[in-house]
């Protein structure tokens, strides 16, 4: 903001007319909610140079800006903090400007690619809560990245082979009986998740029963009869035995199918999708040439491994006793593949903070191989998700299917609304889609709100709540905004020369909406833009409340708060659409 330029500028002619000394540049804040102001400077780094006291010196520097600055209009002084108040006229040449454009975002990112890898299922499961909250985080950081001037590439990478997945397809071989989707008429992710449950089930029966003949837990993990046939299984596939690769393809298509389903209640979307079972074969070469030129090293049984202990880590393996790939195998492919095909500036993984160590160990490798790309790759690491009854295990068949969940938070939203009575006028199609907005938007509101590398509680009761900082209640502010502007007629725009303290607290989130988009990019952080949005729902309603916009004395107010909601609606959509969230013009 161009005022905080001219703060700066004025404090170092003060200090230079005032003392005839140079001082560091002033920190500036927003003033206290307690205190009256619009900006605060913070006068203790300059007590050296006036030999004063705090008290003093604050007011010799507001008495010189207030003189010679028109923006300012008064100060006040609380210890040695100088609170500065910004004229009316100010606030509204700043609502001028910004009026006709309030979602312009400037582009920072103008002439830069971006590929954002987010998803990355596995297909041996559904999706559940902690899928819901990466596909959320990851789509939303697409649209900030788009609105700030990227070029962004939406990926996914399906993890669609490996030990997990002949698990399922073993369990379902022995236990199945030729159960289909169709014949049992459940969805394909779910009836092959549920074998992965059967595997693990029968898997602890039979490492229980090892043990009871003397073997040790190790020793019974590895030779139950279960984990060895999955072993051979992996090996049989990666040798592309066609009975093997024709069930993979069987049951993999069943899991695409429910995965689709679930991409679209959720509302996210991919521009590009990676298989691993195409990557990790030039995974696999990239490894053999990183041996063959010393970068990597083999072992006497055959395995090949990375030294990175200069790096400050340990040794890593990258292909196993038995020449199978692991997870960094098809990452180095994948890594390859996709700067082949994009040459991107940036490669941006979305992944759990329990990865954080794979992902340096993946960076550290390609530069090691000498690979262009690896300076770009970034881990957008998040915390998981608990629930009130604890954390989530595939295996053990515990976590909350996300399936299961948006229809409960769709229910929920149903009956809330019903309660509520704002259902009147509004057909059953236009309900059943205000449901599913209110409700899809309640879980991407409260997963986005917290900054993603936190750990967080998730609790469906409270996401949905009318009141606080939720979905619904910015939804709602939105729909409000929509119904006072449905009621008045077309209105010129009209400027004012006096404002209510409500109508400057909106204009200041409007000029500093686009800097927060900014910073939402830079930082990895959307919910520097979710947590924005709802300061912005709460100040409009506190501006409803106490400015009469309809009922207004004067046509130029009327018509000068019918252009600051529609100014605030405008920013709550874009907002709330860089989140992923739709928006309500009814409720």
């Amino acid at each position: 903001m161009e005022i905080l330029e001219l703060i700066t500028e004025n404090v170092a002619a003060f200090l230079k007319a005032e003392y005839q000394a140079e001082g560091p540049a002033p920190k500036i804040e927003s003033t206290n909610p307690n205190f009256k102001g619009d900006f605060t400077v913070v006068v203790f780094p300059y007590l050296r140079i006036s030999k004063s006291n705090p008290e003093a010196t604050a007011n010799a520097m507001g008495t010189y800006l207030v003189e010679h600055l028109d923006e300012i209009s008064g100060y006040n002084v609380v210890k040695g903090f100088l609170n500065l108040e910004l004229a009316d006229a100010f606030w509204v040449n700043c609502f001028e400007e910004l009026h006709p454009k309030p979602t312009e975002i400037p582009a920072i990112g103008k002439g830069q690619k971006v590929v954002v890898e987010y998803s990355s299922p596995n297909t041996n499961k559904p999706l559940h809560l902690g899928h819901i909250r990466n596909n959320v985080l990851g789509y939303s950081f697409c649209q900030i990245l788009d609105a700030n001037g990227y070029d962004v590439v939406k990926n996914n990478l399906v993890n669609d082979r490996g030990i997990h997945i002949c698990k399922s397809m073993l369990a379902w071989q022995k236990y199945g009986d030729g159960e289909t989707p169709e014949s049992s008429g459940i969805k394909g992710d779910h009836l092959v998740g549920k074998y992965y449950v059967r595997f693990d089930q029968e898997y602890k029966k039979q490492i229980e029963s090892l043990k009871n003949d003397g073997q040790s837990e190790e020793d019974a993990k590895n030779n139950a009869p279960l984990i060895l046939e999955a072993r051979k299984m992996l090996q049989d596939w990666e040798k592309g035995n066609s009975e093997v690769i024709s069930l993979w393809e069987t049951m993999n298509s069943w899991v695409y199918e429910g995965f689709d389903q679930t991409y679209a209640t959720l509302g996210v979307s991919f521009d590009k999708v990676y298989y691993e079972s195409d990557t990790y074969l030039l995974g696999k070469d990239i490894v053999k040439g990183g041996l063959e030129s010393g970068v990597f090293y083999q072992k006497e049984d055959g395995s090949v491994w990375v030294d990175l202990t200069d790096e400050g880590l340990d040794h890593k393996i990258l292909l196993r006793a038995d020449g199978t790939s692991v997870y960094m195998t098809q990452d180095i492919g994948t890594a390859e593949l996709k700067y082949s095909d994009f040459k991107m500036d940036q490669s941006i993984y979305v992944v759990g903070n329990e990865q954080d160590y794979h992902f340096k160990v993946l960076q550290l490798i390609l530069k090691k191989l000498g690979r262009p790309h690896w300076e770009g790759l970034h881990h957008l690491s998040y915390g998981m998700v608990d629930l009130p009854s604890g954390k989530m295990k595939s295996r053990e068949g515990t976590v909350v299917d996300a399936d299961d969940l948006m229809a409960e938070m769709v229910q929920t939203a149903k009956t809330q609304t019903e309660e509520l009575g704002k259902t009147e006028g509004m057909s059953k199609a236009e309900l059943e889609e205000l449901y599913h907005t209110l409700g899809i938007g309640a879980l991407k509101y409260f997963l986005l709100k917290v900054d993603a590398k936190k750990r967080m509680l998730f609790d469906p009761q409270e996401s949905i709540d009318f009141q606080g900082n939720t979905g619904p209640f910015i939804q709602y502010t939105y729909a409000r905004i929509q119904s006072v502007l449905r009621a008045a007629e077309n209105a010129d725009f009209n400027l004012v020369s006096s404002l209510e303290t409500e109508e400057k607290a909106l204009i200041r989130l409007f000029t500093e909406y686009p800097q927060v988009v900014n910073d939402s990019a830079r930082d990895f952080n959307p919910s520097i833009v979710a947590n924005h949005a709802y300061e912005l729902a709460k100040a409009y309603n506190k501006f409803y409340h106490q400015c009469s916009i309809l009922g207004a004395k004067e046509e130029e107010t009327k018509n000068f708060r019918l252009a600051l909601s529609r100014t605030c609606g405008a920013i709550l959509q874009h907002a709330c659409g860089l989140l992923g969230m739709s928006m309500p013009e009814r409720m």
